[in-house]
């Protein structure tokens, strides 16, 4: 009974001479990991600049009317809305690009622009002057675009030598030569012209623009029973191509102005046989001008600017080739 005792008393005094075995271990990961902890704190840096942008974005999160910074892309609607610039050099009354609103998800962007006075009419005439430029600049377009449309029709009697196709600025010109549409000396029609002119009428029908049909000669004197002169020879051819057009029926004879010019605008000299040839010709010239609106804006930049309006004239004349009456 005795050896018992014993046992146990010595079995206490171990159990309370010592704590569990994994304390030391567990001590030592703690320092470790303290240790690492304070390394990287130490190798780090901090950015004041963005940590003050980091505190303050709560603040502005709760304004009730906020100004965004020009560092925030605006919520525009589409891509364009996102420039800050109209994308031009020159000076613009678009001075500043705002966003008010009091909801950030909603899409919407205000342009305020700064009222600068009399300092500032300068600058309205050349935003004016870039905007009626580039209308300008799409009308011609739509021009060459009804020339190629004209002379895909008449691909075969370009190919032949029968007319020609050009354009300048917002004129359309056919050039009916005498080879294949007249005999010499005469404003008759030739009966295998007629099928051309029905395509030339088919295209006017989808074409805008008051239609100057014109009659040419070369230099050599005319007088014969019919015709006094070579005047009367080319308006008699003129008038003769005019009703080949209009008397097909579809367009209006109000649309067509009937001209003869003789020998005084040839193409080419008349000192050849060839050249005289080449100026016997009728020309149909389709006038498609400016649109109301662009003469609208020019009516306003020659009233607010005379000096902005005279260099927009200028500027119209050299790049699309422009006659001063197409103008205005």
């Amino acid at each position: 009974m005795s050896d018992a005792v014993d046992d146990d008393d010595i079995q206490e005094e171990g159990d309370g001479g010592g704590g569990a075995g994994w304390i030391a271990t567990f001590a030592d990961l703690m320092s470790l990991l303290m240790c690492f902890f304070v390394l990287l704190l130490s190798f780090s840096e901090m950015d004041v600049l963005k940590f003050k942008r980091l505190a303050g974005s709560m603040n502005q999160a709760f304004g009730v009317q906020q100004q965004l910074r020009v560092n925030d892309i605006p919520k525009g609607t589409s891509i364009i809305a996102q420039e800050f610039s109209p994308g031009k050099p020159q000076p613009t009354p678009l001075n500043e690009i705002w966003q008010k609103t009091t909801n950030e998800s909603k899409n919407s962007l205000e342009v305020a622009c700064q009222d600068m006075g009399a300092g500032n009419v300068g600058q309205k005439g050349d935003a004016q002057k870039l905007i009626v430029v580039d209308k300008v600049r799409d009308l011609v377009g739509e021009t060459e675009q009804d020339a190629i449309d004209l002379a895909t029709a008449l691909a075969k009697e370009i190919a032949a030598g029968v007319v020609e196709v050009e354009t300048s600025g917002r004129r359309i010109v056919v050039r009916v030569k005498e080879q294949g549409s007249f005999r010499s000396g005469t404003a008759d029609l030739s009966p295998s012209f007629k099928p051309v002119l029905k395509i030339i009428r088919g295209v006017l029908l989808d074409t805008e623009g008051q239609i100057y049909v014109e009659g040419h000669s070369d230099n050599v004197p005319i007088s014969t029973a019919r015709f006094r002169s070579n005047w009367a020879l080319s308006s008699a051819r003129a008038v003769s191509v005019a009703h080949g057009l209009f008397d097909l029926g579809g367009l209006s004879p109000n649309r067509f102005t009937v001209a003869g010019y003789g020998e005084t605008r040839p193409l080419v000299a008349n000192s050849t046989g060839a050249g005289r040839a080449r100026n016997r010709r009728v020309e149909i010239v389709i006038h498609q001008g400016l649109d109301d609106e662009t003469k609208a804006e020019l009516e306003v930049l020659r009233g607010e600017d005379p000096t902005a309006y005279r260099a927009v004239q200028e500027e119209l004349v050299r790049r699309f080739e422009l006659r001063p009456d197409e103008i205005f």
